[in-house]
């Protein structure tokens, strides 16, 4: 009777925990499709405007922006998108894997999500700010991050900016992705970017032509917009790797738990399964045991 007791128990938690990862299930579903839309609608926005940055580098000497110029250093700045909470399946862990592979030996890192904040500093990696993002992401959000690596950057404390962060492709899938910020390539201008949350289609080399041959004019020259221009566009970089890696955060977390709330049901048919097996064999022994007493008293 014991056994059965024990059983018993363990069904009642795993139904406990069941309802737990179903409602979280759910939470995180209603959160998945706000921040999919969101990262769906800067997506013409992001279209345009770099089809306009094609047209104002066409019309500016090479690299005459020092956001666009190379340097010959190496020192390196990360940008680090990972999640506030867990239970979201292998997100972060593969985000570490693609940051340990990329990243340069002695890179520096700015961190906005709990999770690889306290995975980094405890191999002793060199963290100099760390970010707060509110759920939704907000554009503000993404102002101060912005303009921090920026001077990081135009300071010459540091020779590049990169970030890493998780690319949602679709609900099922999410890949770590690692990008170059700052300098800002030429090659980029007015293509589409590694992730999907920029531009929805890649540019042909028509619609390239096409954007550098619209007759614009410019108050007051081509490198004053571009000069306003480009921290714009280093901004909506950001804020778009930001909502990305919301959404793989939402989609992954509803994976799951999903798949959490189905092995629980599996787990409660087979401790059912046992109970009834084990409930079974005490009614058989008793019976066999009074059946057993009644012989011996004849």
């Amino acid at each position: 009777m014991a056994n059965l007791r024990d059983i018993r128990r363990r069904i009642k938690s795993v139904k406990s925990t069941s309802q737990i990862t179903k409602a979280m299930e759910l939470v995180a579903a209603a959160k998945m499709k706000k921040a999919q839309n969101q990262a769906l609608a800067g997506r013409d926005y992001a279209d345009k405007l770099n089809k306009v940055l094609v047209n104002l580098k066409a019309n500016t000497e090479e690299e005459s922006h020092p956001l666009l110029a190379k340097r010959d250093g190496g020192k390196e700045l990360m940008l680090v998108i990972s999640t506030e909470r867990g239970l979201c399946g292998g997100l972060n862990t593969n985000l570490f894997k693609k940051i340990h592979t990329e990243s340069s030996e002695d890179a520096h890192y700015v961190t906005s999500g709990k999770k690889l904040r306290q995975t980094l500093a405890k191999i002793g990696k060199e963290l100099i700010a760390d970010w707060q993002v509110a759920d939704p992401v907000p554009f503000n959000d993404a102002k101060p991050i912005a303009k921090f690596l920026t001077e990081k950057f135009l300071s010459g404390e540091y020779d590049k900016i990169t970030v890493a962060f998780n690319n949602f492709v679709s609900t099922l899938n999410q890949t770590p992705e690692v990008v170059q910020l700052l300098p800002i390539e030429s090659a980029d201008l007015g293509e589409k970017q590694d992730y999907e949350g920029v531009g929805e289609d890649t540019v042909s080399e028509t619609d390239k032509s096409a954007a550098m041959n619209v007759e614009y004019e410019f108050e007051p020259n081509a490198e004053g917009v571009l000069d306003k221009l480009l921290p714009l566009y280093i901004n909506f970089q950001i804020y778009q790797m930001l909502v990305e890696a919301r959404a793989s955060e939402h989609s992954a977390r509803m994976v799951a738990m999903k798949a959490a709330t189905d092995n629980a049901k599996n787990m409660i048919k087979d401790l059912t399964l046992e109970y009834n097996k084990a409930r079974q064999a005490a009614i058989t022994a008793e019976l066999l045991e009074i059946t057993t007493a009644m012989k011996a008293m004849e």
